[in-house]
C-alpha cells in the first residue's frame, strides 16, 4: 500500500553487476534485524549476498553508513506524515487519527527498517541520532493528544502521558506479529486499530 505523497525509496547508488544499494540495504537490515547490528559483520553480509567484503564497499562505505541508510528510510517516512496538509490542518482529532494511520502505513511499507529503528539500543552515534530524531516524532504526536484532549474530542478522564504511550505501545508492537501480504491487509489494520483506539477515547 502507498500513503498519498509517501517519500521516496533510497536513491540508488550504482556498484557490482546484479546489485544495487537497495538490494544490499535489504540484506543488511534482514540481517540486521536477525542477528543484531553489533553481531552482524560485513563478512557475515559478504556471505549472505555471495560477494566479497571489498564489494559491498563499491555500494556503501561502511557498516555504519548502511545501518544510516536504512533509519533514515524509516524516519523519513514518518516525519513526512507530519507535513502533510492532514496533520497540520482540521480539528486536533482529525489530524491525530491522520498521523496515526500514515504511521501505520509506513510501518507496513517498510516493516523491517522500522522493525530495525524500534530495536536501536543507542550504542554508536548513528543510533543515538536516530532515537533524538524518533523522540522528537514521538513529542509531535504527544502534543496532537494533549490539544485534542483539550479541545474536548477525546477524553480527559485519562491522563494524557497514559494515553500516549498506549496509543505508541499498541502501535510499536506491530512490527513483532504483522506480516504483508497475509490475509490482514495494512489497510484492515490501519481501520481496526483506529477504531480500538478512538472508540476508546471519543466521548460516547
Amino acid at each position: 500500500m502507498t500513503v498519498a505523497g509517501s517519500p521516496s525509496t533510497p536513491a540508488a547508488r550504482r556498484g557490482r553487476p546484479g546489485y544495487d544499494q537497495q538490494s544490499v540495504l535489504a540484506v543488511a537490515v534482514a540481517a540486521f534485524n536477525r542477528h543484531g547490528y553489533e553481531a552482524t559483520s560485513m563478512g557475515m553480509l559478504a556471505e549472505e549476498l555471495g560477494i566479497s567484503k571489498s564489494a559491498i564497499y563499491h555500494h556503501v562505505p561502511s557498516k555504519g553508513d548502511l545501518l544510516r541508510l536504512a533509519l533514515d528510510h524509516a524516519l523519513g517516512g514518518l516525519e513526512s506524515v507530519l507535513t502533510r496538509p492532514g496533520a497540520m490542518v482540521g480539528a486536533a482529532d482529525a489530524r491525530l487519527e491522520f498521523v496515526l494511520r500514515g504511521t501505520l502505513a509506513v510501518l507496513a511499507e517498510r516493516l523491517p527498517f522500522v522493525t530495525l529503528l524500534l530495536r536501536l539500543r543507542g550504542n554508536t552515534d548513528v543510533e543515538r541520532e536516530a532515537l533524538e530524531r524518533r523522540r522528537t516524532f514521538d513529542r509531535e504526536v504527544a502534543a496532537l493528544v494533549d490539544a485534542a484532549r483539550h479541545e474536548g474530542s477525546i477524553r480527559r478522564d485519562i491522563d494524557p502521558r497514559t494515553t500516549t504511550r498506549l496509543i505508541f505501545g499498541t502501535i510499536n508492537s506491530i512490527v513483532e506479529w504483522y506480516r504483508p501480504g497475509g490475509p490482514l491487509t495494512a489497510d484492515k489494520l490501519a481501520d481496526d486499530v483506529i477504531l480500538m483506539v478512538f472508540d476508546g477515547l471519543h466521548r460516547r
